[in-house]
């Protein structure tokens, strides 16, 4: 890899999943195809990579108050405490660098806690990567930036999640995913009336729980209750037994409905339905797995729903992180106080269109 003396910096934004998680992991989505609705809001991951003049290679995540300092060298990285930034750097200077590593460093930061339950981790290493493909003048479109990022993630660094983060991130915006065997992933951005959006946008209430949560677990059970295939084996958790779980499918075909139904409710600007379709899969995820609501979180949603909600859920694997609630905008401020006075943390959101991007200073 050529020295380059710019400093180069990447953002991605975090996302809401609004309908159809859960349906982006195998073995389903190669069983039976997978589809997500999700949105991208103005919370980000950012990573920044430039020139070190001590020789080194150096990772810094200040919201996690990590530093560390290696060699510069990729047989360095194996005992690194931020593996995501040790699997990036070591697939894309492996598949683009030549393998030869320059003295760098590589800072990230995240506008939401780890397990939040908006994508953040696959946000954070889309911001990576993206970053890492500028530096090395790497030939990536949207597609191959998503698919390499999930790659890092599920293969490399073999942590356990589906695949709508790394796409969400990637090309941003109200889109309507579908997954497919192989690894096949289709991005439909939605063409939703300014109109519509900007009234699900006054509509909407976040909140986080004040839990940040080890999605792994309940990604692990669900993809164990999901019917296996001899043709897809490999994508199950290693030293698992996989056992169908005829609730649990038909739960995912429901999620996976009311992702149809939400892109239809959306487009139609028909925000009152899609506050009863993010109730109804709100009931349905919870059958997917144990540990997807929590009492802290249903104290939550009661009282969203008495102060005025009229639909909510979890966002992401469940179990904490961030809550998600449509609201009548005259009663929005109502929610927001009432959660916040219960300790948890909650505020509007505005969406956002923009995915991953890069610069360099």
């Amino acid at each position: 890899m050529s020295a380059r003396p710019q400093t180069i910096r990447a953002r991605v934004p975090l996302r809401l999943g609004l309908a159809g998680g859960g349906t982006d992991l195998s073995p389903y989505c190669d069983e039976f195809g997978g589809a997500v609705l999700n949105t991208t809001i103005d919370r980000y991951a950012y990573a920044f990579i430039e020139p070190s003049d001590d020789g080194l290679l150096h990772f810094v995540a200040p919201d996690m108050e990590l530093e560390e300092t290696f060699p510069a060298d990729l047989a360095a990285l194996g005992q690194a405490r931020l593996p995501l930034h040790a699997g990036v750097v070591r697939r894309m200077i492996t598949q683009f660098g030549g393998g030869r590593v320059t003295p760098m460093r590589v800072t990230s930061y995240v506008d939401a806690p780890p397990g939040s339950g908006l994508g953040s981790s696959s946000a954070l290493v889309v911001a990576l990567v993206e970053a890492f493909a500028a530096r090395l003048s790497a030939p990536l479109g949207p597609y191959d930036v998503a698919h390499t990022a999930f790659e890092i993630e599920r293969i490399d660094l073999c942590l356990a999640g589906g695949k709508q983060d790394q796409y969400a991130a990637t090309f941003g915006g109200t889109n309507f995913i579908e997954f497919h065997a192989a690894d096949r992933v289709i991005v439909n951005p939605l063409r939703v009336a300014p109109a519509a959006l900007k009234e699900l946008e006054t509509s909407m209430v976040v909140c986080f729980t004040g839990v940040s949560r080890r999605s792994e677990a309940i990604i692990v059970e669900q993809q164990r209750r999901m019917v296996p295939s001899t043709d897809h084996a490999p994508t199950m958790p290693q030293g698992r037994d996989a056992t169908p779980d005829r609730t649990n499918i038909d739960s995912l075909h429901r999620l996976k409905r009311d992702a149809i139904e939400m892109k239809e409710a959306l487009l139609r600007g028909e925000i009152t339905r899609m506050a009863a379709i993010l109730n109804r899969s709100w009931e349905a995820k919870k059958r997917t797995a144990a540990g997807i609501s929590t009492g802290r979180i249903e104290e939550l949603y009661e009282l969203a729903f008495a102060n005025g909600a009229i639909g909510g859920k979890v966002s992401g694997a469940g179990g904490g992180g961030f809550m998600m609630f449509i609201v009548p905008p005259n009663r929005r401020i109502a929610v927001v106080r009432a959660l916040n006075a219960a300790g948890g943390s909650a505020s509007g959101v505005h969406l956002t269109g923009q995915g991953a991007e890069s610069w360099s200073i």
